[in-house]
């Protein structure tokens, strides 16, 4: 009786060890959490320690008022459990993304000697070793930002590592610290490893963005001060810096100064997932089930239990296998159909290179995909005249839509012209590897490639508004002052980041209207890569054989000497600004003796440099006319003839950014002519709509035009 007694068992031991595995097997969430501090949080949300405190829905870093000597204030505060940043048996490293809101306030009751408000020392968001207490080893002076002691600050090593972001409120020469407050990145150092200057200690709300990519391995920070936009970027590999499971969260100082550091709402989301234990598995279904007091047979109760337990599982079990068998023929019969049509594709396209080489290069490329022909083909009418978007140096663009996750995702093609198809193919792998790996918000995503017989194919985001020169000349309406404002930040923050924030430096060599895309929101969106190149940044300028640009725009030093450096990029820079602001061309085609340059500058020399800002901009709004004045200084600044007297991107940004900051004193004579040469090549006419602002990323040098009788050339 026993024997015909164990089949039941077995047959529900199998059900119950299924029916756990299936409520078991969910995948664990990533790391993720928000607050907005409208009550205080407990320990058992946030743990902190020094002069950390909670009140009217803020968070306060360091010692809460002012007024009661609230210099020499250390505060820190984390999140109670370790966030997985990578995992060391999979190598795997965590995406992450956290944004907060705060405010940094100055003690306006003590003035420095330039009769600014006194200020120091700042704050910072960390990722550390996670412990009990976390940066227990931290102190020192306010400078160290609660972030190192004085033995470590410049080499932080074991317990002691740091990674932060830096919102540093006061200047330390004494480790070669930026000579203006800034946001920065430090990586087990007080000294930062990048850093952009802004003036943070203004008691207005910011709010911060910071972002690491796991495939670039790179530390992204945006800051957005009412509008106005800062970025600073590093790449950090983690698996070397930090170990696996690490504390976030914030620390503030003040030394001799002192300032509040108060946080309104803070979120983080990591994608990587903390590894869950599974439970300890039923009895395998093999297994007799042992019965109490030795009996081999069981007890009538567990008898009737087993009969009740499988007239409730058995129709469950039923009901989720037949579920189960049609999800499988449902996936079976969609990736044969998925196979059939990669099939099709790849025969259509059987003229496509594929290969060893092909896939080494598809492993080079961080983040976009490869396309077939046919695909693009399909996706932009082929190619029709009506979907044309404009025409540059290098070929045409054209609007295109393809499904994606069940919807039509908008896209912008680029097909060169065959001309220009015929480059060789480890340069065009050059120009995808490179631009796939450039991550910033105002620079025009690149989603894919097409390497085909019939054409090179670059295929990019469509950015809705089109291009600046569109709106700036052939606009009906109006493009008022804020937009053009927002957009000429947002060029500078792309510019910055191609010169100075990204692992190397980037010339981008046409920085022109036409160029520059807006979306939706009137961000700037900076294309047309075509005339690119790549340098290391302690390199001097790139010789060139040939000059490419557009008239109007280029640097008259690079037409002298053939010479281009990001100094070439300022100057493009500066008269971009000055169409911005008087919304007029560089060159005017129906009046060849006007020139924009020459024409803003004889109105700085007679003190009238409003005049020449657009007059339809020209209302009541003193602050308004404040920018458009400080803009056409700035534009002036970074078009001056000699390399040597422009500014910087960082620089020109701090003026146009910062209200209080002192603006340059020009030469009343500063207007330079640029040479007229017959090596110039064009690559299109200035302002022109039919400009196209989606091209190749970086590339080697022309090999066309008059070679230079000296100087070695860049290959």
């Amino acid at each position: 009786m026993a024997g015909a007694s164990a089949p039941p068992y077995g047959l529900a031991s199998l059900f119950i060890y299924a029916l756990v595995l299936c409520i078991h097997v969910v995948p664990a969430s990533a790391s993720s959490f928000a607050f907005n501090f409208s009550t205080p949080p407990t320990s058992k949300d946030l743990q902190w320690r020094g002069d950390t405190s909670f009140a009217n829905q803020m968070m306060e870093l360091t010692k809460n008022d002012i007024s009661r000597d609230s210099n020499d204030s250390r505060g820190w505060v984390w999140y109670p459990s370790p966030v997985p940043l990578w995992d060391a048996a999979t190598g795997e490293l965590a995406s992450f993304t956290t944004n907060f809101s705060f405010t940094i306030t100055p003690d306006k009751n003590y003035k420095n000697p330039d009769k600014s408000p006194n200020a120091g020392d700042g704050m910072a968001f960390f990722l550390a070793p996670f412990s009990t207490k976390v940066l227990s080893s931290s102190g020192g002076g306010g400078g160290n930002l609660g972030l190192f002691n004085d033995s470590n600050q410049l080499n932080a090593t074991g317990g002691s590592r740091v990674v932060a972001v830096e919102f540093d409120t006061y200047p330390n020469s004494e480790w070669d610290d930026s000579s203006v407050q800034h946001i920065g990145i430090d990586v087990n150092s007080i000294r930062s490893v990048a850093y952009t200057p802004v003036y943070l200690a203004s008691n207005i709300t910011m709010t911060a963005t910071v972002t690491y990519d796991n495939q670039t391995k790179l530390l992204a920070v945006d800051l957005d001060i009412e509008g106005a936009l800062y970025f600073v970027n590093a790449t950090v590999d983690f698996t070397t810096r930090l170990p696996e499971k690490v504390a976030v969260g914030f620390s503030a100082a003040t030394g001799s100064s002192a300032e509040l550091h108060r946080i309104s709402s803070w979120s983080f989301d990591s994608t990587i997932e903390e590894k869950v234990v599974p439970p300890a598995p039923a009895p395998a279904p093999s297994q007799k089930i042992p019965y109490p007091s030795g009996s081999s047979d069981p007890p009538v109760k567990q008898g009737t239990s087993t009969k009740l337990l499988l007239k409730v599982l058995l129709p469950i079990l039923a009901v989720s296998g037949c579920a189960a068998v049609g999800v499988l023929v449902w996936l079976w019969q969609k990736r044969r159909r998925n196979a059939q049509q990669q099939q099709a594709l790849n025969d259509s396209d059987s003229d496509e290179q594929h290969g060893a080489e092909e896939a080494d290069f598809e492993r080079g490329v961080a983040g976009p995909r490869r396309y077939h022909y046919r695909e693009l083909v399909a996706a932009t009418g082929d190619f029709n005249d009506e979907n044309r978007l404009g025409r540059g140096g290098f070929g045409s663009v054209y609007r295109g839509s393809i499904q994606s996750d069940g919807d039509d995702r908008q896209l912008a093609v680029k097909k060169f012209s065959s001309e220009k198809s015929s480059q060789g193919r480890k340069e065009f792998e050059a120009e995808v590897k490179i631009i796939s790996r450039l991550r910033h918000r105002n620079l025009v995503q690149l989603l894919g490639w097409c390497d085909s017989a019939k054409g090179l194919l670059l295929v990019y985001e469509l950015v809705p508004e089109g291009s600046l020169d569109k709106h700036i000349h052939n606009n009906p309406s109006l493009l008022a002052w804020p937009e053009r404002y927002k957009i000429i930040l947002g060029l500078g923050s792309a510019l910055s980041y191609l010169h100075r924030d990204w692992e190397q430096c980037i010339v981008h060599g046409d920085i022109k209207p036409s160029n520059i895309m807006l979306d939706s929101s009137y961000n700037t969106k900076l294309g047309d890569f075509g005339l690119a190149r790549l340098v290391d940044h302690e390199a001097g300028p790139q010789l060139t054989k040939v000059v490419q640009g557009t008239m109007g725009y280029i640097d008259p030093e690079f037409v002298n000497t053939l010479k281009r450096s990001t100094q070439s990029d300022v100057y493009s820079f500066g008269i971009v600004i000055l169409e911005i602001v008087s919304g007029r061309q560089p060159v005017d085609r129906w009046d060849p003796s006007f020139m924009l340059l020459k024409w803003v500058s004889s109105l700085y020399s007679l003190g009238k440099t409003i005049e020449a800002a657009d007059v339809r901009l020209r209302g009541d709004d003193a602050g308004d006319r404040r920018q458009m004045e400080r803009a056409l200084v700035v534009g002036l600044w970074c078009a001056q003839s000699d390399p040597g007297e422009r500014p910087s991107v960082a620089e020109a940004m701090h003026v146009l950014q910062t209200g209080d900051a002192r603006l340059p004193s020009l030469p009343t004579q500063m207007y330079k002519l640029a040479p007229s040469t017959p090596s110039v090549v064009s690559t299109g006419e200035s302002g022109t709509a039919s400009s196209s602002s989606y091209s190749t990323g970086v590339r080697s040098l022309a090999t066309t035009g008059t070679t230079p009788s000296s100087g070695s050339l860049v290959n």
